[in-house]
């Protein structure tokens, strides 16, 4: 067999392994929501008009707020009277960074009825800014370095957990990640509007 014999047959294995494994990938990507693509400035534009409240949260998207249990309880003083929904994250958590793109849509989507609100609790300010930087949601995050905030909040020492405050009264606490858009919107609506 010559060289140049090797060479193609080579190339042709090549090609269709390239194509098969292109294949399965497709067929693997079916059925798993795609990663939202919309930057600050299209999630921004997708809210305006929400009620000033609301508009306040949007103005601060993606920026990582310090002041820590004071500065939160009055975010959520001026937001009384609205569903609210806590998501503590942290960059380095790997279900929290697989559920962001779960929370810029549904946020995005609702975000004209819900308050949305991170903590970013036992975290680096170097990578909490950076992680934002790359999946940005259409709400601030509080800075919580030492988890002591997290922890007063969702009462719990792991991460991710997301903390749903009625709009009159109400409490409900989700422990791990959300899977879907669906599985956050139903407990928005369970948890938050219909509290």
């Amino acid at each position: 067999m010559s060289i140049r014999r090797v060479a193609i047959t080579a190339a042709g294995l090549g090609l269709v392994a390239l194509v098969v494994v292109g294949l399965v990938q497709l067929g693997s990507s079916r059925g798993s929501p795609s990663p939202s693509k919309l930057t600050l400035a299209q999630m921004r534009s997708r809210l305006m008009g929400s009620p000033a409240p609301l508009a306040a949260l949007h103005a601060q998207a993606g920026v990582l707020i310090g002041g820590g249990m004071p500065a939160l309880k009055a975010r959520l003083a001026a937001l009384h009277g609205r569903p609210v929904v806590i998501n503590k994250w942290a960059s380095w958590c790997g279900p929290c960074r697989a559920e962001f793109g779960v929370f810029q849509r549904v946020s995005v989507k609702d975000g004209r009825e819900v308050a949305f609100i991170g903590i970013d609790s036992g975290d680096s300010h170097r990578e909490a800014t950076r992680f934002l930087k790359a999946s940005p949601v259409s709400y601030p995050s509080y800075f919580d370095p030492g988890g002591g905030m997290g922890l007063a909040v969702s009462d719990s020492s792991f991460t991710p957990v997301t903390v749903f405050h009625g709009a009159h009264g109400g409490l409900f606490i989700h422990q791990g990640p959300y899977q879907s858009d669906a599985e956050l919107e139903r407990d928005v609506v369970r948890y938050g509007l219909d509290a």
